[in-house]
């Protein structure tokens, strides 16, 4: 058989199919023998061709982060704005990937930060997609939390947290005028006091002794937002101060009670206030008393004052509140609970596991598990309710006579 040749290999045509084709001779009396050619293909792929991706798929940022060093990660950028700004777009897209990511971010950005102004643009950078883009608000604060610790450069300008702060700081000295601003401008300020507010619960601050802290300066800043957010009491602020609460509000008080301060009580009599007296939407009230009922349960923390231990009949009277219920011949109810018929319950609930698809009366449930079944109103059509009504007027009629 001759070799299969190099242009129908790569249309992927079987090999045989490209031999000629022989019609055996039967006889002197026939003609010639015909033979038959396979159609020729011809290819247009090439492996020289270009390799494909997907629309969306950033190969840079792909081949930068899987090489072994900073210089050729970052080599395929012109600018470290745009290295930082395809990471942050990353994490975006891709939030999962901090944890196998983010140390080789900070090794890159320690090779090439390098000066103060590279410094504060990343920060820029990072404040900037943590205050523009919905819910990077967490993964943002997450991010400075890390690079607060890894980063190594500290000029005398500040270091990265230094600067971070101060770049919130400036937000923050606007707060009244944000509050009172256009649409537009309270949107943006909202967007920063939530990312204050992730700050507050992830960015940590070592001491002296190690000991692990939160920035009191963000805690103190966040009670005068609240302050802020409440004077202006328009739909959109007193939502942003509800979701600021919800996320921070038992973190806050816990830290206030410390040191003996009632700042909460003082918010939640502005809440009560804002809801007696603020002409918002009735929405937006009902969150309000919601938060209040919520703080009131604190803040959906259950605390057990004893450790776990096994329920038993002795330390817990609900116990047998979930037995079934069985009745005697003479129709006297008994469960669990009744010492006198322990021995004869414990035989009918054995035997009762063997008949999963029945009441604890005997009834057979016809149903049980069947959707048709399951669907079915309970209610009566108000046609054969009626008619039921008629038969047992007419029976007890019947009855009387």
């Amino acid at each position: 058989m001759d070799r299969c040749p190099e242009h129908l290999q790569q249309t992927g045509i079987p090999s045989g199919s490209q031999d000629k084709v022989s019609v055996p001779d039967s006889g002197p009396e026939m003609a010639e023998p015909q033979v038959a050619v396979a159609p020729v293909v011809t290819s247009k792929l090439s492996v020289k061709a270009p390799e494909f991706y997907p629309s969306g798929y950033n190969q840079n940022f792909n081949q930068n982060f899987t090489d072994s060093s900073y210089e050729d990660r970052y080599d395929g950028y012109l600018t470290l704005a745009e290295y930082v700004q395809d990471f942050l777009n990353h994490l975006t897209e891709q939030p999962g990937c901090f944890e196998t990511e983010i140390e080789q971010f900070a090794e890159t950005l320690n090779g090439c930060v390098t000066a103060d102004e590279a410094l504060q643009e990343l920060v820029e950078l990072i404040y900037q997609q943590a205050t523009s883009v919905p819910n990077f608000s967490y993964i943002g604060a997450r991010l400075c939390n890390y690079l607060s610790h890894h980063l190594t450069i500290s000029p005398q300008t500040g270091n990265f947290r230094q600067l971070l702060l101060q770049r919130c700081r400036t937000e923050y000295e606007n707060r009244d005028e944000a509050t009172k601003g256009d649409e537009t401008t309270r949107k943006q300020f909202h967007a920063f006091v939530l990312f204050l507010a992730e700050l507050y619960l992830n960015l940590e601050i070592k001491g002296t002794k190690g000991q692990v802290t939160r920035a009191e300066i963000l805690q103190e800043g966040l009670r005068e937002l609240l302050n802020a957010l409440f004077s202006n009491p328009v739909d959109s602020n007193l939502i942003c101060a509800v979701k600021l609460l919800k996320l921070t509000g038992s973190v806050l008080e816990d830290a206030w009670k410390e040191k003996g301060r009632n700042d909460m009580e003082e918010v939640i009599q502005r809440i009560e206030n804002v809801v007696l007296d603020a002409n918002c939407s009735r929405d937006v009230k009902h969150m309000l008393l919601k938060l209040v009922e919520l703080r009131s349960s604190n803040w959906g923390r259950v605390h057990g004052s004893s450790p776990h231990t096994e329920a038993t009949p002795e330390n817990d009277p609900n116990y047998f509140m979930n037995e079934p219920t069985f009745y005697t011949s003479d129709g006297v109810p008994f469960t669990a609970a009744d010492p006198d018929y322990q021995e004869k319950y414990q035989e009918l609930l054995e035997r009762e596991d063997l008949f999963p698809d029945y009441e604890e009366n005997g009834t057979d449930l016809p149903g049980s598990g069947d959707p048709y079944f399951d669907d079915i109103d309970d209610e009566m059509d108000p046609e054969i309710e009626e008619a039921y009504e008629k038969f047992c007027l007419e029976s007890e009629h019947k009855r009387e006579q």
